[in-house]
């Protein structure tokens, strides 16, 4: 891949920016920010769709396991 001279690629300026924030923070800083966007995710979805989703993903998904136990019954 051809570079130009003075620039960077968007890839390496990410992996800079990624070596940078990792030496100045640390492996605990990114546990916690997983850790709080994995929440937050959890709780924006909750006060979007409701308790109904839940229920409905829920039963589609014993619906799918059980065709698949079917299915490896008659096989």
């Amino acid at each position: 891949m051809a570079q130009q001279k003075g620039k960077m690629t968007v890839s390496e300026a990410g992996r800079k920016g990624g070596e940078t924030t990792s030496k100045k923070y640390g492996p605990e800083f990114y546990e916690e920010i997983g850790h709080k966007g994995g929440k937050k995710g959890g709780q924006t979805t909750k006060q979007k769709y409701g308790h109904e989703f839940y229920e409905e993903i829920g039963h589609k998904g014993g619906q799918k396991v059980r065709e698949l136990i079917e299915r490896g019954k008659m096989a």
